[in-house]
């Protein structure tokens, strides 16, 4: 344990729950007993995972099912794509190495769903969850189901109850979704990440995997924190019957399909979101920085770090700051203020994707800043999901459309903060 850096992180963790503290919408309710169990539990899940054998066996474990399912899917490509799935003769394709994952999980989530499997487990650690802290059962269930499930899925658990949920439940249920990885993009960023190296890709799966585990008690502190509960509360934990099919073949069709558009919708915002950068950064450094001379002058600045007025370049000064609390490496905190700029304004499959490249590159200095990155990319807190959730969880609960688009930006400040607090735990610790 680097002592400058868990001391920083000390630092860190008291300007997020600061800023919690001024943006709660009831300062005098805030439930601080609460919070500090969650905090707690998430440091029990963080030291566990990391520095316990027994829990760090059992986790490298459930990695290494991530890393196999990369393996079947790379079967099912190959019969589609042929030589193009070959990484020597073709190079890196984005569309052919990491969607088919996405379209591959999908339909095993979508199968384990229908047989019972996943709510089993969701059921089991939400009755863990609950022993620590007192919030609702539909909640607890939802918060703990975004571990697996992605921001409009989690919610089918918890159906019945969406129309009746309070402000406070429905926010947490909302940050709850911007908070954690669906399993399906979780895999994606382990091939994509760990590329073709089977150990590379289980050091990341773990990751990865922890990130997930440790924002649901995250979401809980940050949730209750910007919103308290006010209203008395249902502790109740009881699953809806909701079943995704009527028989498996039809499961893993329903699933298959559900990936096939989620694939396609990562493929189409990428196209966008990466076209818009170079946009913008033509009309910065091409136009604004060569006319005013300012490209010349960042180059000097930044000794050849940036080579001119760039987006990237912004988004990494303007959020440096906050990733140094966060234990970064000074060397290293400009690269990761860029990707925290970038998942948040853009998505976390454009900032995955420029983690990747600059892992690949060598231009991280320190090989924690690269862990660090991967906990504060995870999740989905970026304006885009504030639609997505006000569309998705909106069709399940029509009455409480309103109330999600009220809800939205305090959401995305919330799941921002649950991965930073996530992070910042793990930078400690390590």
């Amino acid at each position: 344990m680097n002592f400058e850096s868990f001391f920083r992180g000390i630092l860190g963790l008291a300007v997020l729950a600061l800023v919690l503290y001024m943006f709660s919408s009831d300062k005098k309710r805030i439930p601080w007993k609460l919070v500090a169990l969650g905090f707690m539990l998430q440091v029990i899940f963080a030291v566990g995972i990391l520095h316990v054998p027994l829990i760090a066996a059992v986790f490298d474990k459930i990695s290494g099912f991530f890393v196999v399912v990369l393996d079947f899917t790379r079967q099912g490509s190959m019969f589609v794509f042929g030589n193009l799935m070959d990484t020597k003769t073709t190079g890196f394709i984005f569309a052919f190495q990491i969607l088919p994952t996405i379209i591959f999980f999908s339909a095993l989530t979508s199968l384990f769903f229908y047989l019972g499997l996943l709510q089993k487990v969701v059921y089991g650690l939400s009755w863990v969850m609950g022993k620590f802290m007192k919030i609702s059962g539909a909640e607890n269930l939802s918060t703990t189901a975004n571990i697996f499930l992605g921001q409009t899925e989690a919610p089918l658990l918890i159906k019945p109850y969406l129309p009746f949920m309070t402000r406070s439940e429905i926010l947490c249920v909302m940050i709850g979704g911007m908070a954690n990885t669906a399993g399906g993009v979780l895999a994606a960023y382990v091939g994509f990440l760990g590329g073709n190296d089977p150990v590379q890709q289980l050091f990341f799966a773990k990751h990865l995997l922890a990130a997930s585990v440790m924002s649901a008690p995250a979401t809980i502190i940050v949730s209750k924190m910007l919103m308290p509960q006010t209203e008395e509360i249902d502790e109740k934990l009881e699953l809806t019957d909701e079943k995704i099919g009527t028989n498996m073949i039809e499961a893993i069709a329903v699933g298959t399909e559900e990936g096939l558009k989620l694939a396609f919708n990562v493929a189409a915002m990428l196209i966008v979101f990466i076209a818009m950068i170079a946009m913008v950064n033509y009309m910065l450094n091409d136009f604004l920085g060569n006319i005013t001379g300012l490209n010349g002058m960042i180059t000097t600045w930044t000794n050849g770090q940036y080579n001119g007025l760039t987006l990237q370049f912004i988004l990494g000064y303007a959020m440096a700051p906050f990733v140094w609390l966060l234990g970064v490496a000074k060397s290293d905190m400009i690269y990761i203020g860029q990707l925290l700029g970038e998942k948040t304004i853009l998505n976390e499959f454009v900032a995955y994707m420029s983690l990747g490249k600059m892992k690949e590159q060598g231009v991280l200095q320190d090989p924690k800043s690269v862990v660090i990155a991967t906990y504060i990319l995870s999740g989905f807190a970026n304006f885009s999901s504030i639609g997505i959730q006000v569309g998705g969880i909106g069709a399940l609960a029509p009455n409480k459309r309103g109330m999600l688009s009220e809800l939205g930006m305090k959401a995305l400040l919330g799941g921002t903060i649950c991965s930073l607090l996530t992070a910042t735990i793990v930078a400690m610790l390590t």
